[in-house]
């Protein structure tokens, strides 16, 4: 068994199983959460869950919503499952150990939602990550193939969201480009003129191409350094307006 820490987010009101050593759930997480839009029914997927960062705090945002967590690495599968139950979302929270583009051949047109944030690196593009952080940083899926498998998932017009590197911009919306319409593009940068360096990105299932909506981005800070409003909302729980 790995060694863990227990901690919360959302100001106490959600648990996480963490692993000691290795991906810890951040910023980028909790920005996936609260960029999702409110639902009260239905039943959502995330592809990649790892310990359950975004997905827990998304359960806890829309009470009326089942959700599925797939991951990868089965030790943070366990992780995920126990913060589920932790946090009294056993009931419509599974979490299922898998490779995500052969779990969803299984799943074709389920979902109301899917969300992801998918690992940020090719292998050989960087630096070997450190413990227990392999399946995290790097790619066992190209961003092409995460997105096949987010849109095979959902349902006609379903949104499928993704968190990412703003680097890998021309990747994402030429996947997405094929399979999705209503495309948006909210950039995420540190603070006021600097460049971003995230980016969240929405498309709907099945939808004709049109414009690309490209917003004003989203900055987790202030010119002084000090957390902007956007980001306080971000971590109290609130969903963002994009």
């Amino acid at each position: 068994m790995i060694a863990t820490t227990k901690d919360t987010v959302y100001q106490g009101r959600v648990k996480l199983v963490q692993p000691l050593k290795g991906f810890r759930a951040g910023s980028d997480s909790l920005l996936l959460a609260a960029s999702l839009q409110e639902r009260t029914s239905g039943q959502a997927l995330e592809l990649g869950c790892g310990c359950g960062g975004a997905l827990l705090p998304a359960a806890f945002r829309m009470a009326g919503v089942e959700f599925t967590g797939v991951e990868i690495d089965a030790d943070m599968a366990v992780l995920a499952e126990a913060g589920a139950v932790s946090n009294g979302f056993g009931g419509r929270v599974a979490v299922v150990a898998a490779e995500a583009s052969d779990w969803v051949k299984a799943h074709e047109n389920r979902f109301d939602l899917v969300f992801a944030n998918p690992p940020y690196f090719e292998p050989g593009r960087i630096s070997p990550p450190g413990e227990g952080k392999t399946s995290a940083y790097l790619e066992s899926l190209d961003v092409a193939g995460w997105v096949k498998a987010m849109v095979f998932a959902a349902k006609p017009r379903a949104p499928v969201v993704l968190v990412h590197r703003a680097a890998e911009l021309a990747r994402l919306l030429a996947a997405l480009d094929r399979q999705t319409g209503d495309i948006t593009v909210l950039p995420i940068a540190a603070k006021p003129g600097e460049e971003a360096r995230r980016v969240l990105i929405r498309g709907r299932k099945g939808l004709k191409r049109g414009p690309v909506r490209l917003l004003a981005p989203f900055h987790t800070h202030d010119a002084a350094g000090a957390p902007s409003e956007a980001s306080r909302r971000v971590t109290e729980g609130h969903m963002i307006a994009w």
